[in-house]
């Protein structure tokens, strides 16, 4: 199990969006390479990053962010946010993102999903993003929902070459209520496919209890920003450290 923290990309600067509504923003770091490099210095290995203006617009808007931490630290990047092309995904990945994380234009288009994963390049790094309000999967930077929940979205893949399910409740997202526990440990118990939990890790009691979890990996930003978790601290309950 890894800790993954998030850097939520919004005009080229670290920010964060409660409950996904563009008009609820909290500003952090004007300089995202910075904060980068802070999390490897931490003993991270991998960085979520979310472009916020692609996930709106439906195209990748902040590349040269992207390509300022790969060339600045050595992070495994997932990235996802406004990735609806093949085009920009094999780019991405030969650029050296290590993982590239599709929501929006999967649960819209299953058939180009599909011949996605058949691409050479994509087994095993490409993640699929499943956000949920109120149990429903909701897309386009959250902002339209579907009638689809997360465990029939899950069944759908059960036997495709996947990285991981992402899996976040939208309702904890950035408002430092706790995950939540149940629906995530039912996804990740019934998913074939690897979990990563987002959405609402608080403080370290939260990690320890998803770590008990059979989760691939745990997606921390807020709390880790406004220093109610310390990363090496979550690193190492994760590894059995701590």
């Amino acid at each position: 199990m890894e800790i993954l923290p998030a850097i939520d990309l919004r005009g080229g600067k670290c920010v964060r969006l409660l409950q996904g509504d563009y008009n609820k923003q909290l500003d952090y770091a004007d300089d995202p390479v910075a904060v980068a490099r802070q999390f490897e210095q931490a003993g991270a290995a991998w960085l979520h990053l979310v472009d916020l203006d692609g996930a709106k617009e439906g195209r990748l808007c902040n590349l040269p962010v992207i390509e300022g931490i790969l060339g600045a630290t050595k992070l495994k990047l997932e990235v996802g946010g406004g990735l609806r092309d093949t085009e920009t995904i094999e780019s991405l990945l030969s650029a050296g993102v290590a993982r590239c994380v599709v929501g929006t234009k999967a649960v819209e288009d299953w058939e180009w999903f599909e011949s996605l994963m058949r691409r050479p390049s994509c087994p095993g790094r490409v993640a699929l993003g499943v956000d949920t309000r109120e149990g429903r999967v909701a897309v386009h930077g959250w902002t339209k929902e579907t009638r689809e929940t997360a465990l029939q979205v899950a069944e759908r893949v059960t036997d495709w070459p996947l990285a991981a399910i992402i899996y976040t409740d939208i309702g904890r997202d950035g408002m430092l209520l706790g995950p939540n526990i149940d629906a995530t440990k039912h996804l990740a118990e019934i998913s074939h496919v690897p979990v990563i939990a987002s959405g609402g890790v608080t403080d370290i009691e939260d990690v320890r209890r998803l770590a008990k979890l059979p989760l691939l990996g745990i997606i921390i930003g807020r709390a880790i920003y406004e220093k109610q978790i310390d990363l090496a601290e979550a690193l190492r309950v994760v590894h059995g450290q701590g």
